[in-house]
């Protein structure tokens, strides 16, 4: 599965969504994420952590969720590649740059072959733009 930080994030931290993301992640024995994807959960944690100063045994255990997590997980690097998807999917899709680049990166994963594949994501616009290029959302 192809995971975007979007459904990284409750993994680390309690949200409603959280178990059954933790669910998902536990069954899943190919995470792959994109190149930028731990800096966007990292920007996620401390931007949290500003706004609402977490204990510190939270922020540590969180870190080391995401540490393991990116250890674990294959990642798909940046290449011209990647961008090339990323500038047409930014001209088909109405999505941000990072985004883009994320779905970029899931359509390298599979070699362009979505259907079938799942992508994991809790972003509304992301999801939309994966499920018109062919992935199989989760959550449902």
């Amino acid at each position: 599965m192809f995971w975007d930080t979007s459904a990284l994030v409750p993994v680390l931290f309690p949200e409603p969504r959280s178990a059954d993301l933790a669910a998902v992640l536990g069954g899943d024995r190919g995470v792959t994420i994109w190149w930028g994807t731990p800096v966007e959960c990292l920007s996620a944690t401390y931007r949290r952590h500003r706004e609402v100063p977490l204990p510190a045994p939270v922020l540590d255990a969180a870190l080391l969720r995401l540490r393991a997590l990116v250890e674990d997980a294959d990642t798909v690097l940046p290449t011209d590649e990647v961008r090339r998807r990323a500038e047409r999917l930014v001209a088909a899709h109405p999505l941000r740059a990072g985004d883009a680049l994320q779905l970029a990166s899931a359509l390298i994963w599979c070699e362009d072959q979505p259907a079938g594949e799942a992508f994991v994501c809790l972003d509304d616009r992301l999801r939309d733009a994966a499920r018109r290029e062919g992935f199989t959302l989760i959550p449902a």
